[in-house]
């Protein structure tokens, strides 16, 4: 293994740390406990959110600062675990998982408007890629240490911003098909509708931020190693 590779996994190990812990685990333990083990829904949302709550407790005290991707979660799985009890109309039942996308939509709206835009974390390691330079370059653009930071901070925001909205939609859209299509079709046009918008925001977030983004994390890497390469000519020169 040489030397680059190490700081290169240590550097994913890193980046990816919060999507595993925060988003994947409460997901992968939910269905874990609830088509592994047989649990009930509610039972299988109360299991999954201990990750999550103790994740969010860790953050407000020891390290003194709020961890959204964990806090936004157990909203999400304490949202989930009331609605479980909505039970009879199917209309309701239809448009009650509407209610998860919009607690998640302004959850990430909230997080923009407090300046620490959520998606960030979920977006860093696609753009980062596991590459130290990149992931130092991306370190000077949040820093505001580049000529570039503001156009790429104010992408962060654009990035989370059009999720949020695009989530927020997909709410709308459910709950507006709940009560006007029939349910056997909204059964099957729900799954539909989250694909749809799941696409739509990858491409519109891709266009408007990600994309630009990745171009100014591989700019400021040109310009680290045009830099370095002047401070060795210079001392060769001596």
């Amino acid at each position: 293994m040489t030397t680059n590779t190490v700081p290169q996994q240590q550097s994913m190990s890193k980046n990816f740390a919060p999507l595993i812990v925060d988003v994947a685990v409460p997901l992968g333990s939910y269905y874990l406990f609830k088509d592994g083990f047989g649990t009930s829904t509610f039972a299988a949302l109360a299991w999954s959110s201990v990750v999550p709550a103790l994740r969010t407790v860790w953050g407000a005290v020891k390290e003194r600062r709020t961890n959204a991707l964990a806090g936004l979660i157990l909203v999400v799985n304490v949202v989930s675990l009331l609605l479980s009890f909505v039970s009879g109309d199917p209309r309701l039942m239809l448009a009650k998982d509407g209610a998860v996308s919009s607690t998640i939509a302004v959850g990430i709206l909230v997080s923009v408007a407090l300046g620490k835009p959520m998606m960030t974390a979920g977006m860093k390691p696609f753009l980062v890629k596991g590459d130290t330079a990149r992931e130092a370059a991306w370190e000077r653009l949040e820093s505001g240490a580049s000529s570039r930071s503001a156009d790429f901070l104010r992408k962060e925001r654009v990035f989370s911003l059009v999720w949020g909205a695009v989530l927020l939609a997909e709410c709308v859209a459910r709950v507006v098909g709940a009560y006007t299509i029939p349910v056997d079709t909204m059964v099957w046009l729900g799954g539909v509708v989250m694909a749809v918008s799941i696409l739509g925001g990858m491409l519109v977030s891709g266009a408007l931020a990600a994309g630009p983004m990745e171009s100014m994390v591989a700019a400021e890497v040109k310009d680290a190693q045009k830099k370095a390469a002047q401070v060795r000519e210079l001392e060769l020169a001596r």
